[in-house]
């Protein structure tokens, strides 16, 4: 069994030289043959060779199915991108990733002017290629490429922009991202010894249920943020001021418009989630208020509000999270038996934290020609196995997309990115609960509360976090640390309540939160799980709706959101969202029934 990332597929360095020569070569060939012709632009027939060779194109070179790693996706960008977040004080690494991710930039640019000029197509035009049988493959590709249009650039200034954005934004936040795993501190270790410890070995001894454990982990932890808060207002300024520019030059009325664009999702939809959600935050008041009974505290500090309440302190190695994650999955299909099989033997797992990995967890594709990778930091808790399921969730949605879609679909919308990744997770929790007694039921629910609220409100809370600060900006011009800090605590308070204290030192903790980085990506994981409740309901009312299921994880971008769950019977409106509001208030009624029954409350 492997636990380090197998790269085999990817590395081939000494034949990297001949790769761009290929790719530089496939890019010229394109180019010479479309730049100058506008017939394309006239004739669907024209149109359609045009878009076969675009997409032959783009299933090996890019542009990469994430903006946020790279512009492209050749196997040496791929690679070295890998390799920069195995290793992020390398600088070897990043000097190669930069310089391929350079040379993409420029081949990038080189062919953008196929998607600039399908972009002044007329309106009055558009329809001719929509209604076009010759163009079907392609109509959901073409109806996104026109909705960009209003906000498309002239060919040279999208070089330009594309040209900007690793000075402007990528090597900010990469540089707090790297001094930050850079950093170890000594703590207490789950057996009260002293160690050095890295931040994501610290973030999970404040799940200890030792106090001392896990407020000594805190305090090294903010004294971490502490020491890089000055160098952080310089980034958070930097990027916001790139974003405000960019959405000017562009005609962006709302910081969150282009996200809601790029991810081909109407802003009302979202609008009434995070209503939905905000109108809400009382559930997870009376959440934390349960918490703090239970734990026998008056209040829980900041850094305490993921502590694992009850039994579930055992330690869940990473072979016993294979054995139980790998039981659900067959249950639910072969065919996640068998990628989850996959991706545990072939390498495509890196598993446990090490000094200068990057930290967290995420599963990363770029091109469809290539294999899919996720990385842990597996430190063997209850959370490990739940966010090793989360992963893998997006692991079988990225392989089973593959399988069905061709490239200019192999990429997931972020409205629905979570979906899967969230209902994996769910049915293992939900597996762990059949056989247990009264005590480890509330332990249980305890903890699939405290990570609902935290994917659903926690991070609605954050998008409201994220708005103001763009606003804020855009108002002011600059936004110091402690501005920041303020508008930070305010909106953490405004889901925690009273029975969570904002402690000293957690005003620095949006330093670390890499999300927030990503400009309102966070609002997914609330829609991805409040969906992914509604897809559980009706597989366990009907077992072969997971054939359902199948169909809209191999969907990619083919459709927008909103049409590919109207298939599955799903209505993305307010009703929907409180549906699932009511199924966590209704666990977190079940969890004061359990705690009162045995005495705890």
């Amino acid at each position: 069994m492997k636990t380090e990332w197998d790269l085999t597929p990817l590395e081939k360095e000494k034949s990297f030289k001949d790769e761009r020569k290929e790719w530089k070569e496939a890019t010229n060939k394109f180019v010479l043959k479309w730049k100058n012709r506008k017939d394309y632009t006239e004739i669907p027939k024209i149109l359609k060779e045009a878009l076969d060779d675009y997409e032959k194109w783009s299933g090996f070179y890019g542009p990469s199915s994430d903006e946020f790693l790279s512009s492209s996706s050749s196997d040496e960008t791929y690679y070295f991108w890998l390799k920069t977040q195995i290793d992020q004080s390398n600088p070897d690494f990043k000097a190669k990733f930069n310089k391929v991710d350079e040379f993409g930039k420029e081949l990038g640019n080189s062919i953008s002017f196929f998607k600039i000029k399908l972009s002044t197509i007329p309106p009055e035009k558009q329809k001719k290629f929509l209604d076009s049988p010759e163009l079907k493959k392609y109509k959901h590709f073409l109806e996104r490429t026109f909705q960009k249009a209003k906000y498309m650039l002239g060919e040279k200034e999208e070089e330009i922009l594309s040209l900007k954005s690793s000075s402007s934004y990528s090597y900010w936040e990469k540089m707090v991202s790297e001094l930050l795993s850079r950093e170890e501190r000594e703590v207490l270790d789950d057996n009260g010894k002293k160690i050095k410890a890295t931040q994501e070995k610290m973030l999970s001894l404040m799940k200890n249920k030792n106090k001392k454990i896990r407020d000594e982990a805190a305090k090294a932890f903010n004294d971490i943020l502490y020491k890089y808060t000055d160098v952080a207002e310089a980034e958070i300024n930097a990027i916001l001021e790139n974003k405000k520019t960019d959405d000017k030059i562009r005609g962006f009325e709302r910081a969150d418009s282009e996200r809601h664009l790029s991810d081909d999702i109407k802003t009302s939809t979202i609008d009434t989630l995070v209503k939905s959600v905000t109108d809400r935050f009382d559930i997870a008041k009376e959440f934390y208020k349960l918490k703090a009974k239970l734990l026998k505290q008056n209040k829980l500090e900041y850094h305490e509000r993921n502590v694992e309440y009850g039994t579930v302190d055992k330690n869940y190695s990473y072979e016993n999270s294979i054995k139980i994650i790998g039981d659900v999955f067959s249950k639910l299909d072969v065919k996640f038996s068998e990628l989850f099989k996959m991706f545990i033997e072939k390498g495509k797992v890196d598993v446990y934290p090490k000094p200068s990995k990057r930290g967290g967890a995420f599963c990363v594709r770029m091109a469809k020609s290539q294999p899919t990778y996720i990385m842990l930091n597996y430190t063997n808790n209850l959370n490990d196995v739940t966010v090793f399921a989360h992963e893998l969730g997006h692991g079988i949605n990225n392989e089973l997309t593959k399988e069905k879609q061709t490239a200019l679909y192999f990429d997931t919308s972020t409205a629905t990115a979570e979906v899967a990744s969230t209902f994996m997770e769910d049915f293992v929790l939900q597996e762990l609960m059949k056989e247990a007694d009264d005590e480890l039921k509330l332990s249980l629910i305890m903890n699939k509360l405290n990570g609902d609220i935290s994917s659903i409100i926690r991070q609605i809370a954050c998008y409201n976090f994220e708005k103001e600060i763009h606003e804020r900006f855009r108002e002011k011009g600059f936004l110091s640390k402690k501005e920041m800090g303020d508008i930070f605590l305010k909106h953490m308070g405004s889901y925690m309540g009273n029975y969570v204290e904002q402690s000293a030192g957690s005003e620095n903790w949006w330093i670390y939160w890499t999300h927030i980085r990503r400009y309102f990506y966070v609002y997914s994981y609330a829609s991805g799980l409040l969906i992914s409740k509604a897809m559980q309901r009706k597989v366990k009312e009907d077992p072969n709706f997971i054939e359902k299921v199948k169909e809209f994880l191999s969907a990619g971008i083919s459709k927008s959101p909103e049409d590919i769950f109207k298939d599955m019977g799903i209505e993305l409106n307010e009703e929907f969202w409180k549906q699932g509001l009511d199924e966590i208030e209704n666990l977190l009624n079940e969890a004061k029934k359990l705690a009162k029954k045995l005495g705890k409350i």
